[in-house]
């Protein structure tokens, strides 16, 4: 028994001694990768452009172009990764908005609300601007990656509606995300906050359109 146990003893250790470097290899490299995500959006933010050069995205990183292509393959490949993070960013803002709601037409006012409200924070804003020209190419170029970011934002919204319910939560809730970021994009282009009688209007608008009575 004394050897059995020993042997297990050194297969844990020699486990644990590989696994180490490893868990120290990927941490590392999540490290590189939030590092070039953030130095892109700094790059988007100071110049309004979403087609920065690698020069200055790998200069604001501090990391090489080696590092950039093992987790990259092409420019457009970390904008879509730059798009998908911001929108899943946003979720989570906008799941600790409609936390606060009591009741379904709270939490999907929370959302729209919360949403519009990008328009009006100059970082937010700056960072999300030079998207809304380009998030089509992106989408066509990624359609999985599309598909899944823009699925975390309506998934809250989705599970207010089912709870409500409203006729078909599913088509309610994408048409409801669809009339806010069609708002929320012309603002962008156009450089203006969205005033609280707008967003009030759209958030009536929208519980009207999927049958919930406005609190």
């Amino acid at each position: 028994m004394d050897g059995i146990e020993a042997a297990a003893n050194s297969a844990g250790l020699m486990g644990n001694a590989v696994r180490r470097p490893l868990e120290a290899r990927w941490a590392a490299y999540e490290e590189e990768v939030r590092r070039l995500v953030d130095a892109t959006y700094r790059v988007v933010e100071r110049t309004g452009s979403l087609d920065p050069t690698m020069r200055d995205i790998m200069r604001e990183s501090g990391l090489s172009n080696q590092a950039f292509y093992r987790h990259f393959r092409s420019k457009d490949e970390l904008l879509v990764a730059l798009l998908d993070d911001g929108r899943r960013r946003m979720a989570a803002y906008l799941d600790h908005r409609m936390s606060a709601a009591p009741d379904a037409p709270g939490k999907v006012a929370a959302w729209i609300e919360g949403v519009l409200a990008q328009a009006g924070d100059p970082v937010a804003a700056a960072r999300t601007r030079p998207f809304v020209a380009h998030q089509d190419r992106l989408a066509d170029l990624f359609p999985a990656e599309q598909r899944d970011s823009v699925e975390a934002m309506v998934r809250p919204l989705r599970e207010a509606m089912a709870a409500a319910p409203t006729p078909d939560p599913a088509a309610d809730a994408l048409a409801v995300y669809r009339l806010t970021l069609a708002t929320l994009h012309d603002h962008l282009r156009t450089g203006t906050a969205v005033t609280p009688d707008d967003a009030g209007h759209t958030v009536r608008f929208a519980l009207a359109g999927v049958g919930l009575a406005a609190g």
